[in-house]
């Protein structure tokens, strides 16, 4: 058969999460705890919700599925994201009483940006961030939904961190390069992510893990993992390889889609009680002590 070349990064992604297994350390092992910290919160799991946006009422419910799956967050105590939406939709999912971190477009209309960043603040909002990995589009600066976005700089960053109290965290860092200049910044979070496969042959956010690990490892920032996060094992994974916490993505969807609320919490808690078994046939007994040592 002729080799066929594949450009995918979600290919490339899941090959590579795929190639990693674990030892099993069974003697003097306990139940582990699943609990994190975050920006001296307390949660249930280091497992996160994705920064979804558009998800309207699903199979005609009430509520939005924005609505939900942050009810579903709440309900089962995990950090919780949203993306682009403008603020009317914010503020129903701030009324929901989940903690979220509201990432926010580089919209070229820096106005529009600086009054999303300021709303979530005053709405409540755990925290504030952009989505970098937006800037881009085939044809030059993307577009989407209508809206054109614009460069940022390190400048413009930095302007958003100083412009609020709210832990500020970039989402789309997939380079020590990136990483360095969000701590320089004064970023307290960044997501690693190449955003369901944006960028044709990008590396693996598992496989640059360790190294903006290796990078921040005296900065005081969190760092967190998307793309291709399925199940606990998965999420074991990412913490093992450096990340803070790892949010689920599409394979939230069937759930939410078909469920609701009750679909989400159901599978947020399975992908934790998977994370709970896998710690402790490896012999880690907190989620703060997961290291790589177990891999293979």
């Amino acid at each position: 058969m002729a080799y066929t070349r594949m450009s995918d990064a979600n290919e490339i992604t899941a090959r590579y999460m795929d190639s990693i297994y674990f030892e099993q350390r069974l003697i003097d092992s306990v139940v582990a705890d699943t609990s994190a910290e975050f920006w001296g919160e307390k949660f249930d799991s280091p497992v996160l919700t994705p920064a979804f946006s558009h998800i309207g009422r699903l199979n005609g419910r009430e509520l939005s599925g924005l609505e939900e799956y942050s009810i579903a967050a709440k309900n089962c105590n995990i950090l919780n994201f949203c993306g682009m939406m403008e603020n009317d939709m914010f503020k129903k999912i701030a009324d929901t009483g989940a903690r979220t971190v509201r990432i926010v477009k580089p919209y070229a209309d820096n106005g529009k940006v600086r009054d999303q960043f300021a709303y979530a603040e005053s709405v409540g909002a755990f925290g504030i961030g952009m989505d970098i990995d937006h800037i881009f589009g085939e044809n030059g600066l993307d577009v989407v939904v209508g809206e054109e976005m614009a460069v940022q700089t390190t400048d413009m960053l930095r302007s958003y961190v100083e412009s609020t109290k709210l832990p500020f965290v970039v989402k789309g860092v997939l380079s020590v390069a990136d990483a360095l200049k969000c701590a320089e910044i004064g970023a307290k979070g960044i997501i690693v992510s190449h955003h369901h496969g944006r960028l044709p042959y990008a590396v693996p956010p598992m496989m640059i893990l360790p190294e903006i690990k290796e990078a921040l490892k005296d900065k005081d920032v969190k760092i967190f993992v998307d793309c291709g996060i399925e199940s606990g094992s998965d999420v074991y994974k990412a913490l093992a390889l450096g990340a803070d916490g790892a949010a689920v993505g599409r394979s939230m969807m069937p759930s939410l889609e078909k469920e609701g609320i009750p679909g989400v919490e159901k599978f947020l808690n399975n992908v934790t009680s998977e994370l709970r078994f896998v710690m402790s046939c490896t012999g880690f007994k907190n989620v703060c002590k997961i290291d790589d040592s177990a891999l293979y």
